[in-house]
């Protein structure tokens, strides 16, 4: 958890006199509550399928503006919520895929929020958005405490994001809050406590959506107790949606079809905005600016997204065509990225095999008229390499100048090469859809424990595509449970050699030659997962236990302060919030 110094609080009690002003003289600010559900499909919901029960967001709904198939810009955690707090595409933001870095020169909206007096909070439920990965900027209190799960799967219950929020509001004064509330519930592995289990194929994960509705409720009850007095804008909506076996793809990230893409998304504001519901596409992009509207305050610069307000309060609703992406085909993979272009009904998929689907008629993407309107084809594949008006922007290993000027006085420096955009004749992901559900019968097996059985399906792999990244990885990681370091040496630094960037690969590969006793070799590999994560307390750790068994006393110290430094934030942070007095 992450607090704001307390010299700054003086600066936000002044800013507030600002926000008053904008919200309407002496009256309050509204609170602004920003609710995001992983993996939340619109069908998930009984305001949008009658056979699902999601009461709490059925009400919200009903009561706001609802859009049941707003366009996600990427269907990954991280870069879709750090479209939605800057306004911008990921081809503009620069955040590609989990585990990367926000850049600290993207402007987000709860800065401004801070900035305008509000105090601000985050409540996140899932690895990808841990504060490490630098969507904390601008929140005084960012409380990503989890506690289930392993390392890169953690994640947090519903129920204890909620009574941290609610902690959080209890040491409140009447300073309008900014409060974002992430769950993570619906993401797999889907494992609803038993009394929300649902019947049917897919029961666990309505069950796990169900559950997630329950303690929602919970938050709005609390939420709207606390803003008694006040208005309180809401605002709810989902990263992405989730696949269920539509296009042969079970989860979410490897497809741009609309199973993944579209997202509910409801703006509820009592007073303010007009009950009512649209099938337009918005965009997750629209959030920012719809909010910053909404409140009178100026937009972010540079947002690729546009503001909504004006049809939330009954005017006319304008929607702007909506780009879309993936990267994980290639930087899980080695297959090509996929980008999709979606203007009035049609929508264009850019792959090595072109796609085009007519969503008016064809809503479910099974019939590929590419070659039937190639005019078509090239208007929106034209469109979409046009709408990237500003270079493209890959997020670099890292901004933190601490830590890159820490890197070079142990003379590491540029050890986790900057991320590079794809390119050359590469593999269709979907003539790749067998092997892809080869690798993950794999990984459904590593992460039950079975690792022989795991290991006999990536040498399977391996021995077609001895490159293959995926499987590389992931057989290092069973030989390394299996106890057989030497064997995982060897796999783990082809691993890297095939993708230096992946942040994993550097651990593992860390981990096997510390195991084997090669020290100095294996601080090469944690001052390069460092680079790349560089609020990774443990990457600083491993460093300076590698330095030291290395015999360099001096770098590995110097490494433990780096080490230090970022414990003593978290101890920090973990104080409870103070009122601007």
């Amino acid at each position: 958890m992450h607090s704001i110094p307390r010299l700054a609080r003086l600066a936000l009690l002044f800013a507030t006199c600002a926000l008053l002003a904008c919200c309407g003289g002496s009256r309050p600010g509204p609170d602004v509550l920003v609710v995001t559900i992983d993996t939340l499909r619109p069908d998930a919901l009984g305001v949008v399928d009658s056979r699902r029960e999601t009461p709490t967001i059925d009400a919200l709904a009903q009561d706001g503006f609802l859009f049941p198939a707003a366009v996600s810009p990427v269907p990954l955690t991280l870069p879709s919520h750090a479209s939605m707090l800057s306004g911008r595409w990921p081809v503009h933001h620069g955040v590609r895929d989990n585990g990367q870095s926000v850049p600290q020169e993207i402007n987000l909206l709860q800065e401004r929020m801070q900035q305008a007096g509000y105090r601000t909070g985050a409540f996140v439920s899932g690895f990808p958005l841990q504060a490490m990965f630098g969507l904390d900027r601008g929140f005084d209190h960012y409380d990503d405490e989890m506690n289930d799960g392993e390392q890169g799967w953690v994640e947090r219950r519903a129920q204890d994001t909620v009574q941290a929020a609610m902690t959080w509001w209890a040491g409140m004064d009447a300073v309008p809050t900014f409060t974002w509330v992430h769950f993570y519930d619906p993401h797999d592995p889907y494992e609803p406590p038993r009394e929300f289990w649902q019947p049917g194929e897919h029961g666990a994960y309505y069950g796990e959506v169900a559950y997630t509705d329950y303690w929602l409720g919970k938050l709005l009850e609390a939420a709207r107790q606390r803003s008694a007095g006040r208005s309180m804008l809401v605002v709810l909506t989902a990263d992405h949606g989730e696949a269920l076996g539509e296009h042969r793809e079970l989860t979410h990230g490897y497809f741009v079809y609309d199973a993944t893409m579209r997202v509910p998304l409801v703006f509820s504001w009592p007073g303010h905005i007009q009950p009512s519901r649209s099938a337009a596409p918005v965009q997750l992009v629209d959030l920012a600016p719809t909010v910053l509207d909404l409140l009178g305050m100026e937009p972010l610069p540079a947002a690729d997204g546009q503001s909504i307000a004006e049809g939330l309060k009954g005017g006319e609703l304008v929607v702007h065509p909506a780009r879309m992406e993936t990267w994980l085909p290639w930087t899980y993979y080695g297959w090509s990225p996929l980008g999709a272009w979606l203007d009035d009904t049609w929508k264009f998929i850019d792959a090595p095999v072109p796609e085009l689907y007519k969503l008016e008629t064809d809503p479910h993407e099974t019939s590929n008229e590419a070659t039937s309107h190639p005019a078509i084809v090239d208007r929106l594949g034209i469109a979409l390499a046009q709408s990237a008006h500003s270079q493209s922007r890959v997020a670099s290993t890292t901004m933190d100048e601490t830590a890159m000027q820490r890197l070079r006085s142990l003379g590491y420096v540029g050890v986790g090469a900057p991320v590079e955009a794809p390119s050359g004749d590469l593999p269709d992901p979907k003539a790749q859809v067998a092997m892809r559900d080869r690798l993950q019968q794999g990984e459904v097996l590593l992460r039950a424990q079975r690792f022989d059985e795991a290991r006999k399906v990536f040498d399977e792999v391996l021995k077609l595509d001895p490159d293959s990244r995926f499987a590389n990885l992931r057989m290092g990681i069973c030989l390394l449970r299996l106890g057989q370091n030497s064997e995982a040496v060897n796999v783990l630094e082809h691993a890297v050699e095939v993708e230096p960037r992946r942040a994993e690969a550097r651990y593992a590969f860390g981990d096997a030659l510390m195991r084997n006793g090669r020290f100095a070799e294996a601080a090469v590999q944690w001052a390069a997962l460092a680079e790349l994560q560089p609020r990774r307390k443990e990457a600083w750790f491993n460093l300076g236990a590698a330095l030291e068994k290395d015999g360099q006393p001096d770098q590995a110290g110097s490494a433990m302060q780096e080490f230090q430094r970022l414990s003593d934030s978290e101890k920090s942070a973990d104080s409870p919030p103070k009122s601007v007095q």
